[in-house]
């Protein structure tokens, strides 16, 4: 038996490899497949089974074009009404692979098909859990997704998930390997741990919403504080995985697509194109192309780009390091941003020489920063609110970058204010906004928070931040 998880860290994602005498299973798989296909030719192993533990809100998977490559077959739990070809299993449901066994444990309240694939080994043991969005490491999934699709409130849905988790989770044996969807940083729930396997034993004992003396009302309040609006991009990532998409090659091929300063500039023009710069934040400060939005791939690049982008069908000419092209369209296709027509060819290199305007971001250090904070010069901080309420600088505003918009009028026209993050690159995401709006007279802090505190700036005190917040 092998079981390899293959995380992806840009998506806090977790796909699994499974094989047994020959035959594999693909659980939640990303939308690039080659990677599946050339590990299992490796192996010599034919793949059999492409488990789908829901319909995916935050990435397109690759179930479609897996199947169509393998002849595979697609399965999901209980209630999933896909618009192609697939197995929708019933709750107890096996399915053989090699010597091992998947069970199928109907699990909803994140979604009403969320499915948790229960693997036996070959002596008929519980071994391990795929539990997708419905147990992550430290928290449980969001229950405020589905609530259009299941015509129920979050508080009904929440309800559903404790009733699946006492049912057919937390009844397991308490050395049932823990293999979840998704670890910190991810959207679809609120308190993740960083670590991405657990035991459900030690589950049991630290995860809040598997206490042992937990009612079903304590279970529906704490799984629904605090939860902020889901991004924008969830529900047409969720279309895509139900009706189906594009192959990725296609997308690779409309996009990767070179095109000089003029006809960059063209294409900008006649589009309405989102102009992407996926550089470094500091190549980003040093010169840019006028009014393109800065979302470097060294961050958290594809949510942001679903968070502050959000239409997936928006037209996207790219800015990119050279040779990381067909990555960025990778990883933005991830996300069901197709619309990539093409990348500027010899970067800003060749843009600045063929004579076209640059811009650029005036960026400070914290020591720099320092004697204008002590002058009350406006400071906005893009965090998040559980990092501005655990601790921020005194006097600041808070406008955290994913509803930067909402706050526009907030920033001062007639002085230069200030902007800063944890670290320098959600601020930059911000600058770049803001100058697209005609915003102009920011500073940005470079090093963020982390660089301030090293300094003299006057901070609060600092509040541990609560297990129930969302991150």
């Amino acid at each position: 038996m092998t079981i390899e998880q293959i995380y992806t860290g840009c998506l806090a994602q977790g796909a699994y490899y499974i094989e047994s005498e020959g035959e594999v299973a693909i659980i939640d798989p990303l939308r690039e497949v080659k990677p599946y296909l050339e590990r299992a030719h490796r192996d010599n192993a034919k793949i059999k089974y492409i488990f789908e533990t829901h319909f995916h809100a935050d990435f397109v998977s690759g179930h479609i074009t897996l199947s169509k490559e393998t002849g595979a077959s697609i399965i999901y739990g209980p209630n999933a009404n896909p618009s192609f070809e697939a197995i929708i299993g019933e709750d107890g449901q096996e399915f053989k692979l090699g010597k091992l066994t998947f069970v199928v444990l109907h699990t909803p309240g994140h979604t009403m098909e969320s499915t948790t694939y229960l693997l036996r080994d070959e002596n008929g043991k519980d071994h391990a859990i795929f539990s997708g969005d419905t147990l992550f490491l430290g928290d449980v999934g969001r229950p405020d997704l589905a609530q259009k699709a299941a015509d129920m409130t979050k508080e009904e849905l929440a309800g559903v998930l404790y009733e699946s988790l006492r049912e057919k989770i937390m009844p397991l044996a308490d050395d049932v390997i823990v293999y979840p969807a998704h670890g910190a940083g991810s959207a679809c729930g609120k308190n993740m741990m960083k670590e991405t396997v657990d035991t459900l034993g030690n589950q049991k004992k630290m995860n809040y919403a598997l206490r042992a003396n937990m009612t079903k009302e304590e279970f529906v309040d704490e799984v629904t504080e605090g939860l902020l609006p889901p991004p924008q991009y969830f529900p047409l990532n969720v279309k895509m995985n139900k009706e189906g998409y594009d192959d990725i090659d296609e997308v690779l091929d409309r996009g990767n697509i070179a095109m000089s300063p003029d006809a960059f500039e063209a294409a900008a023009n006649e589009t309405g194109a989102v102009v992407l710069d996926v550089r470094h934040q500091d190549d980003f400060a040093k010169a840019h192309v006028p009014r393109s939005i800065f979302i470097g791939l060294n961050g958290s690049f594809a949510p942001w780009v679903g968070a502050l982008i959000a239409d997936v069908k928006q037209p996207i000419l790219l800015i990119a390091p050279k040779g990381k092209e067909e990555e960025t369209i990778t990883r933005l296709s991830r996300v069901g941003f197709d619309g990539t027509i093409g990348y500027l060819e010899g970067g800003l290199e060749a843009w600045k020489a063929a004579g076209k305007e640059a811009d650029s971001v005036k960026s400070i250090t914290a020591a720099a920063f320092e004697p204008y904070v002590a002058e009350k010069a406006p400071v906005f901080d893009v965090r998040k609110e559980n990092e501005y309420n655990a601790e921020h600088v005194e006097g600041a505003h808070l406008t955290p970058l994913d509803y930067l918009n909402d706050h526009l009028a907030e920033f001062p026209t007639d002085k230069t204010f200030y902007v800063h993050c944890a670290g320098g690159y959600r601020s930059m995401i911000a600058a770049s906004i803001l100058k697209s709006r005609g915003i102009h007279n920011l500073v940005d802090v470079a090093g963020g928070f982390a660089h301030i505190k090293k300094t003299g700036i006057p901070v609060t005190d600092f509040v541990c931040p609560t297990t129930k917040t969302s991150s």
